[in-house]
């Protein structure tokens, strides 16, 4: 197992890797102690740093997030909204078949264990107003105009 942090323009980002894939990215993680770095590591934050320079909207990297079923599902419908779109909580609870389980879809996008590639950020509230995001609030404020400026 392999965890390493990095400085980024966002803040620093904390990577886990085990048996070559990735299974953690923590924006601001606190109390993370450092391993070793890896050649997977490596290729990982190059291509959140290419992300972040508006050189990458897709990523490359294998992933193993650890989750029950319902989060799992949830995880990989967020890999389904393109870059830079948004969906709000019901609309994914829609897509997902239970138009009433926005709260439950806002739980599993709190637990995303993959930030940015697995990209909780898109999501919003019904209102159009920012929610809860592990980095923080104002990351995800950055992350979401860092898409619409180039997505668009």
């Amino acid at each position: 197992m392999y965890i390493y942090t990095y400085q980024t323009k966002i803040g620093p980002i904390t990577i886990h890797e085990s048996n070559n894939k990735i299974t953690k990215i923590l924006i601001n993680e606190k109390n993370s102690v450092n391993t070793e770095e890896s050649n997977l590591t490596k290729q990982t934050i190059k291509e959140i740093n290419e992300y972040l320079d508006h050189k990458r909207t897709d990523f490359t990297i294998p992933l193993d997030p650890q989750g029950t079923d319902h989060q799992i599902k949830v995880w990989n419908e967020l890999k389904k909204i393109p870059y830079s779109e948004t969906r709000t909580y019901k609309e994914l609870a829609t897509s997902l078949g239970n138009p009433n389980a926005s709260r439950a879809i806002g739980s599993a996008c709190g637990k995303n264990p993959i930030m940015i590639i697995v990209p909780c950020h898109r999501v919003i509230g019904t209102n159009g107003k920012l929610t809860g995001y592990a980095g923080g609030i104002g990351v995800k404020e950055k992350l979401i105009d860092l898409e619409t400026k180039l997505g668009k």
